[in-house]
């Protein structure tokens, strides 16, 4: 209300209080603490935004439960990162961390929808072994999907481990079949049968990190339970109309591996597609070494697809030197990433 004696037109901005707001008074900064007293854990499961981190320090062994902290914005944290945390990590149910910080990774596996499609979906951190676990039968084994698993084991920097389940269910012949198209690889394949076989992929997971993945039914969560007793993953039966697997493992889940030289295992979901969107087509031939060989007389700028006229991998395969399957999956990538049409899905493989 104005004052009486003087007019309203006899104000200006002098006239104006300002009362400081205490809480603005501190100039802004986009500057975050260091943390550098937080702890670091391994990321062992992932459910609907907790996290379950694995503290190991000099006190104890404990499992704590963390959600992200607000300066970490939309960054994805998946199975199998080191994560540093604050808050309360006694461990205790009633306990809540948060995750400030994720510590640089040294491999990230990595898949998509289809060929065609941008969005990445990330599976697990850090782990420096793929094992990509295929059944011989009952669900039939799937090349196409071995291959592709192999694709983006190179592309990830990761080693290949090739586990065959399922053998007491084949003949000889049969077995022989499927080992011979991946024996010129070099690749390590560990066969299982009637449920044995656990031993001989122990002593390969021994002291390394290592990630599980396969279509469902082909027996992960089984091998799993005989690598790691305590674990008790669930266990399920494969359809005997579609001939696939129902999913029994929801997330995936990191155990570590007994006995003294350690280790772990990384339990995964079972997959029905594998898209290489994330691949460099450039590159796809580098992770055929048995078909790049065959590359040397190929005209410049072969693209090796389906259409490449004068495509030397023809004459290759024909002398003996690949599979022919080996061509057609390679092929199939390469028409799928060259024309833009989506093609992954392992039903159709």
């Amino acid at each position: 209300m104005a004052r009486a004696g003087r007019k309203l037109d006899s104000y200006d901005e002098t006239d104006v209080r300002v009362r400081a707001n205490p809480r603005g008074s501190r100039p802004r900064t986009k500057s975050r603490p260091a943390h550098e007293d937080a702890a670091v854990g391994m990321v062992i499961t992932v459910d609907r935004g907790r996290y379950t981190c694995l503290i190991q320090d000099k006190k104890k062994s404990r499992t704590v439960t963390a959600m992200t902290a607000r300066e970490l914005g939309r960054q994805r944290i998946v199975v199998g990162d080191r994560v540093a945390l604050v808050g309360d990590l006694s461990g205790s149910p009633d306990a809540l961390a948060r995750i400030v910080r994720v510590e640089d990774r040294t491999t990230l596996l990595r898949r998509t929808a289809d060929d065609t499609d941008p969005v990445e979906r990330v599976l697990v951190a850090n782990a420096d072994q793929l094992v990509i676990v295929a059944a011989f039968t009952d669900p039939e084994p799937q090349p196409r999907m071995i291959d592709r698993c192999l694709v983006a084991a190179y592309d990830a920097g990761m080693e290949p481990l090739l586990c065959l389940t399922k053998a007491d269910l084949v003949i000889a012949w049969q077995e022989d079949a499927v080992l011979d198209m991946y024996r010129p690889l070099g690749l390590p394949i560990v066969v299982s049968a009637n449920g044995s076989g656990a031993e001989g992929l122990a002593a390969r997971l021994a002291g390394r990190t290592s990630v599980l993945v396969g279509s469902s039914g082909v027996g992960k969560s089984t091998m799993v339970n005989q690598l790691v007793p305590t674990a008790t993953r669930a266990t399920g039966r494969v359809n005997a109309v579609t001939g696939r697997g129902r999913h029994t493992s929801s997330s995936a889940l990191a155990l570590e591996l007994p006995g003294k030289q350690g280790g772990w295992v990384i339990d995964t979901p079972g997959v029905r597609s594998f898209g290489l969107a994330h691949v460099d087509v450039n590159r796809l031939i580098d992770h055929f070494p048995d078909l790049a060989e065959g590359t040397g007389n190929c005209p410049r700028g072969c693209q090796h697809d389906s259409m490449a006229p004068e495509c030397a991998l023809d004459a290759w395969v024909a002398e003996g030197h690949a599979d022919p399957a080996r061509l057609a999956s390679l092929r199939r990538l390469l028409d799928a990433r060259l024309s833009g049409e989506p093609t992954v899905t392992a039903a159709e493989d």
